[in-house]
C-alpha cells in the first residue's frame, strides 16, 4: 500500500481526561526544580507562550503548523511533568540538529506499509518522532475503538521525546496505552557481562485511567537512568549517584562527564546480575523485539561493532491502545480503576508526611501547578532559549512576574 496517513485531530492540550482533571484531589506542590544546580532561581514562563514559541521554531524549520504544534506539545511535556532531560533542553541539542542535518524530513508523510484492521505497519520516512508518534497512537486509538485493540508499528522514525506523553493520548479516550521505542542503530548499553555496547536505553511507557484521580503513567528507560539525565548532570557540574554508571571493570563511576569520554557506561535496571540486571537487560530486549523486529526498524545488536555509538536513525515504535469498554461496560472498568488507585493512595504510609503515591500522580500535580504558575527553566537554559529566539527572529515569552511572598516564581 502506498497511501499516506493524514494528521489526526489533536485533543485538548491537557494530557488527560479534562473532565476527570477538574476533580483530581491533592496539592500542586512547587517542585524542587525551581532552583538550579548552584542554588540559582529558575525563570518561569507561561506554558501557552512556551508552547507557542517552540511551535514557531519548528514551523520555521519547515514543519506544517499542526504537526509543529503537536511536536511542541510532546517536547514541552517534559518540562511540565519534571522530565526536564526530555524537555525543551533538547530543542537545540537534538531536534534542530536532526532537522538541519537532513537526518529528519520536516515534510515527511508516513506511508502505510500494511493494514490488517486492528494492526497497522507504518514507515515514518524520517519524520520527526515528536509528532509521528502522536499520530501513530491516535491511529491505534481509532482502531481500538473499532476492534477493542489497536496496534500501530512504526519504522523509519526519529526520537519522540517522553514515551509517557504518547501513552497518555490513549487515556484521553478512557483506554490503556502502551508505548515502546528502541534507539535505532544506536548502541550505548552493553549486554550483561559484555564489553561491547549493543542496545539503546530502550524506553517504555504504560498509561491507564484511574477514575477521577491522576492517570497511572509508568514512563521509564530500561537502564537505571536515561542518557539525558547523565548529560544534564554533566552540564550542571554535578555528580550522579553510584549505580548509574560503571567502568570497564564494573567499578562505580559518579562523574557523568566520563560517559561521553568513553570511560563509563550505563547500567541496566537491577544493577548487578545477582540483584536483577537481567531484568533490565531483558526489558531492553523486549523493547527491541516490539519496536525494531516487529516493524523492521534499525536494530542495535549486530555482529559488526566497529562504531559502538552509532546514529539513532531508523528508530522503531510500538503503539498499543486497549479499549476495555469494548470488552465490558466502560463504567465498570472506570469504577474498578478508581477503586484500585484509590486504594493505593489510601495505603497507610510509613511516614505521615510522605503519603503513598503511584507513578503519574506527582507528574500530574506538577503539570497542573506549572500550567497555572508557569514552567521553570534553569537560568542557563533560559539564556539558551533567548539566544535561539534572537537568532530565529522569534520573540521569547516574558517571565512570569512574582506575585509576592510565596510566589512560585
Amino acid at each position: 500500500m502506498t497511501s499516506t496517513v493524514s494528521p489526526m485531530s489533536t485533543p485538548s492540550a491537557d494530557d488527560t481526561d479534562p473532565v476527570a482533571a477538574r476533580h483530581r484531589p491533592g496539592p500542586c506542590p512547587v517542585p524542587a526544580q525551581d532552583r538550579g544546580p548552584v542554588g540559582d532561581i529558575a525563570v518561569r514562563v507561561p506554558y501557552p507562550d512556551l508552547l507557542a514559541f517552540v511551535t514557531q521554531v519548528l514551523s520555521a524549520r519547515g514543519l506544517p503548523a499542526d504537526r509543529a504544534g503537536s511536536a511542541a506539545e510532546a517536547l514541552c511535556h517534559g518540562d511540565l511533568t519534571g522530565f526536564t532531560s526530555h524537555g525543551v533542553t533538547n530543542l537545540t541539542r537534538l531536534y534542530l540538529p536532526l532537522l538541519d542535518s537532513g537526518r529528519c524530513d520536516p515534510r515527511a508523510e508516513p506511508r502505510v506499509v500494511a493494514d490488517r484492521g486492528a494492526s497497522v505497519l507504518l514507515d515514518a520516512r524520517r519524520a520527526l518522532g515528536l509528532w509521528a508518534a502522536a499520530e501513530a497512537m491516535d491511529l491505534a486509538v481509532e482502531r481500538a475503538r473499532r476492534y477493542g485493540v489497536g496496534m500501530v508499528s512504526v519504522r523509519g522514525a526519529t526520537h519522540f521525546g517522553c514515551a509517557g506523553h504518547h501513552a497518555l493520548r490513549a487515556v484521553r479516550h478512557h483506554m490503556v496505552g502502551l508505548v515502546t521505542a528502541n534507539c535505532g542503530r544506536q548502541r550505548i548499553v552493553r549486554p550483561v557481562g559484555g564489553r561491547v555496547p549493543m542496545l539503546g536505553t530502550n524506553p517504555l511507557a504504560l498509561a491507564a485511567p484511574a477514575g477521577d484521580r491522576p492517570p497511572f503513567v509508568l514512563d521509564m528507560a530500561t537502564t537505571v537512568a536515561p542518557t539525558g539525565r547523565v548529560r544534564a548532570a554533566a552540564r550542571a557540574g554535578q555528580s550522579v549517584p553510584a549505580g548509574w554508571l560503571q567502568d570497564d571493570d564494573g567499578a562505580p563511576v559518579t562523574d557523568p562527564a566520563a560517559f561521553d569520554r568513553g570511560q563509563a557506561h550505563l547500567r541496566w535496571l537491577g544493577g548487578d546480575p545477582d540483584t536483577g540486571a537481567y531484568k533490565g537487560f531483558g526489558l531492553g530486549l523486549l523493547v527491541e523485539v516490539l519496536s525494531a523486529l516487529v516493524p523492521g526498524a534499525g536494530t542495535g545488536p549486530r555482529e559488526e561493532t566497529a562504531e559502538p555509538a552509532g546514529p539513532d536513525d531508523d528508530i522503531g515504535f510500538f503503539m498499543l491502545a486497549v479499549a476495555p469498554g469494548c470488552l465490558r461496560p466502560e463504567a465498570e472498568f472506570r469504577a474498578d480503576a478508581a477503586d484500585v488507585f484509590g486504594a493505593l493512595l489510601g495505603c497507610p504510609p510509613v511516614r505521615a508526611d510522605e503519603p503513598v503515591r503511584y507513578p503519574g500522580w506527582p507528574e500530574d500535580a506538577r503539570s497542573r501547578e506549572r500550567r497555572a504558575h508557569g514552567v521553570p527553566l534553569e537560568p542557563a537554559l533560559h539564556r539558551e532559549m533567548l539566544d535561539l529566539a534572537r537568532s530565529s527572529g522569534i520573540g521569547f515569552p516574558e517571565p512570569v512576574r512574582p506575585t509576592g511572598a510565596g510566589s512560585p516564581a
